[in-house]
């Protein structure tokens, strides 16, 4: 019978497991010295390795056989039970299925029978979060006075959600995400054991993809071992997926060099008519922007690029500032909060794309600040070219900027969290102050985008 990748290649000892040196070393240690605790809580995302050291610690503390550098040996019936999940000492529990008091008093009753065969009987339970607040209440003196022979592991994605209580008569251990290098090298060695020939680029994707989990990269493997009967390519797996190909983004870069706003409606027609969903573009764009933006940093890259995409994006970074790249990278991630509450996607994406694509005629704020300073002082506004913005400037500076800028009647008020109103100038002005009023009031104007009241 056909087992899933993440069934077949479970870590059996602490050496297989990856990317938790730190915890695999310290409970060996507790081995070592005889130092077991009576409850451990594993904590960290999906995929990381939680209930896989549960039951390699469980197979360790029954090992019959356990080897010198405190490996289960993987021989003796004890290890062999449980690696089949039939051992009776160790019992696994849902906590999302069994998360009643009910569920909770049975284990306080049987508690304190002895194992069966092995030396210690332990309990495994996994999302131990989604238990009640009346079932962790109940489990509490059983937790901190538990019979010798018995041990507690609790696995869970949400530690947050856990009482105090439970969490304080644990020994706590963090699982973190796994790197793209860990991840990528172990689907190396799943990929040379499966005979399947994988592109490096289509593993990094996958890693990627996986976000640090381990679990989630080999589900993924396994379904692209079922989609493709020939070579596991970048583009296969991106199809497979349905993400949107970098095409697109290169030339939505060409398209606001030239200012070439029609360009929304093609671009927003053709994913749209594609069947991609505006959630996996934006995914796309945002990490297009953040590719741009460690490109102008000279920070290394986290994604896997062919040389022709390096050609394209060594094109791409050149068209932009870093001050462009943070705006629009900041722009399109405020965006992901509404996705859910406006029906109108492909109008929602074309306004998303038409705001990119005027960001070049967008003067930055402190770019705006400076010309207002010197303005002020009677000096020749220069050219963006030729404007060095402060590094950094506060709001208050602006608020003094703003009102002595302008004559007391005609200085800025503020009348919302985004709109600026300004009085108009008095009957009595010269030209030359009408002139300069009319000026500061374009800057404005442009700045704030259109959100400025007469």
């Amino acid at each position: 019978m056909y087992q899933s990748l993440p069934r077949k290649y479970r870590p059996q000892t602490f050496q297989a497991l990856v990317g938790q040196e730190a915890i695999v070393t310290t409970l060996k240690n507790a081995l070592k010295y005889n130092r077991v605790a009576h409850a451990y809580l594993f904590c960290g995302s999906r995929g990381t390795g939680k209930t896989s050291v549960a039951r390699l610690f469980a197979k360790a503390l029954n090992c019959s056989h356990l080897t010198a550098d405190f490996e289960p040996c993987n021989q003796c019936t004890s290890c062999q039970e449980i690696t089949a999940g039939r051992s009776l000492d160790v019992l696994e529990i849902d906590g999302a299925s069994n998360r009643g008091i009910d569920d909770i008093r049975q284990i306080n009753e049987t508690v304190g029978y002895a194992s069966s065969a092995g030396k210690y009987k332990i309990y495994i339970i996994d999302e131990v979060h989604m238990l009640t607040k009346e079932a962790f209440n109940a489990l509490l003196k059983t937790l901190e006075e538990p019979p010798p022979n018995v041990k507690f592991f609790f696995a869970t994605t949400e530690p947050h959600k856990m009482p105090a209580t439970i969490i304080s008569r644990c020994q706590r251990f963090d699982f973190g995400r796994l790197s793209t290098e860990i991840i990528v090298h172990k689907l190396r060695s799943i990929a040379s054991d499966q005979k399947a020939n994988v592109e490096d680029a289509a593993l990094e994707l996958i890693a990627h993809l996986a976000e640090g989990g381990l679990r989630d990269a080999e589900s993924l493997f396994d379904q692209l071992l079922c989609y493709s009967d020939g070579p596991i390519t970048y583009d296969s797996v991106a199809k497979s997926v349905s993400l949107s190909p970098r095409s697109y983004y290169f030339r939505l870069d060409e398209a606001i060099a030239d200012r070439n706003l029609s360009f929304a409606f093609t671009l927003s027609e053709e994913i749209f008519s594609s069947g991609k969903e505006i959630a996996s573009f934006l995914d796309g764009l945002v990490e297009h922007l953040r590719t741009l933006l460690l490109l102008k940093l000279s920070l290394p890259l986290s994604t896997y690029l062919s040389e022709a995409d390096k050609k394209s994006y060594s094109t791409s970074e050149k068209l932009y500032s870093e001050e462009e790249c943070l705006y629009m990278l900041d722009y399109v991630m405020g965006w992901y909060k509404e996705l859910s509450k406006i029906p109108f996607k492909q109008s929602m994406l074309e306004m998303i794309l038409l705001h990119l694509l005027r960001s070049k005629q967008r003067i930055p704020l402190p770019t705006l600040v400076r010309r207002l300073i010197e303005i002020d002082k009677g000096q020749e506004v220069a050219t963006p070219a030729t404007i060095a913005p402060p590094a950094e400037v506060s709001k208050e500076k602006l608020v003094e900027v703003q009102s002595t800028a302008l004559p007391a009647s005609k200085s800025f008020a503020t009348t919302s969290k985004d709109e600026i109103a300004i009085a108009p100038p008095p009957p009595e002005t010269t030209r030359s102050q009408q002139s300069r009023y009319d000026t500061l009031l374009r800057f404005a104007a442009i700045e704030l985008e259109g959100s400025v009241k007469p």
